[in-house]
């Protein structure tokens, strides 16, 4: 392990920290792509987010093609958390940022999509990031992953508000790329679409390797890991159980003690994220705009 990957890993909730408040703008000219009376605005604040966003990953990571252009595309070997911190960054601009800056944060990612190409070594099959498809499996990853942490450790959403924050998410698939007539947008919708996808996924032998950094990120100093150990596991658990399967993870069903360690551990983390720079002010800005949604 060098000493570079172990400042990289530490520096998990720093960096993951510093990316959602520069995301988080002050004096908003307008409301983005949601607003502060959507459901998007609230899951995202929800206490299950990095479940979410852990499970986001290893969903995406086993369709081959999106899977062998992150492997062979990007630093994540060296910089295992960065995707993570990038994912965040991108996350909080798109939902809290102005439409403007929104649609710019876009733009960069699918410039940077348009240089992604190559040939998937697994399967034989050529791949562009910037394909359609490719990434609506990661759009759909995404939104499944954050209605199902929220329903295992997080607060569970209503029928409705699950499919209103499908529906409203169509947007971000938009933004990155993708038409809307492919688009899931309600529940049964994107189960559906998970389940046309299902039979070309697979677990490649890069997805077995980033996925286990990303499980158990080197040089994590003790607390965290014993954090990160707690939403891993939420993680894991809140997979379908054929993608645990592809991975091979064993995952008994969460009792519900094993439930309230989770979200204890997870308020923890959120404490400790509250304590970086510009974090605490961030959520305010958000927490009153919510709040003078609410009233109006």
């Amino acid at each position: 392990m060098t000493a570079d990957l172990c400042a990289t890993a530490t520096g998990l909730i720093e960096r993951s920290a510093a990316a959602f408040a520069a995301g988080v703008p002050e004096g908003a000219r307008d409301n983005g792509f949601f607003g502060p009376a959507s459901v998007t605005w609230r899951v995202n604040a929800d206490l299950a987010s990095p479940v979410a966003g852990l499970r986001s990953l290893l969903m995406q990571a086993l369709h081959p093609l999106a899977m062998a252009g992150v492997d062979q595309h990007s630093g994540w070997r060296r910089d295992p958390v960065g995707r993570l911190a990038a994912t965040s960054a991108y996350l909080a601009t798109i939902t809290f940022g102005e439409r403007a800056e929104a649609v710019r944060a876009a733009a960069r990612v699918r410039r940077i999509h348009d240089r992604v190409r190559g040939t998937d070594a697994v399967t034989g099959q050529p791949y562009a990031a910037g394909d359609p498809g490719l990434l609506l499996w990661v759009h759909a990853a995404l939104v499944d992953s954050v209605v199902a942490a929220a329903s295992l450790v997080g607060t569970a959403l209503a029928a409705g508000d699950s499919n209103s924050y499908v529906a409203e998410m169509v947007a971000a698939a938009e933004l990155i790329g993708v038409p809307r007539p492919l688009v899931p947008s309600s529940v049964p919708e994107l189960d559906l679409y998970i389940a046309s996808v299902r039979p070309g996924l697979r677990c490649t032998p890069a997805a077995a390797e980033s996925m286990a950094y990303l499980l158990d990120p080197p040089g994590l100093d003790e607390d965290t890991a014993e954090i990160w150990q707690d939403v891993r596991d939420a993680a894991v658990a809140a997979l379908p159980r054929w993608a645990r399967q592809m991975y091979g993870y064993s995952a008994p069903p969460l009792t519900p003690g094993r439930r309230t360690e989770i979200r204890q551990s997870l308020g923890v983390l959120d404490a400790m994220f509250l304590g970086q720079p510009g974090v605490l002010e961030a959520r305010q800005r958000i927490t009153l705009r919510m709040r003078a949604a609410r009233s109006a």
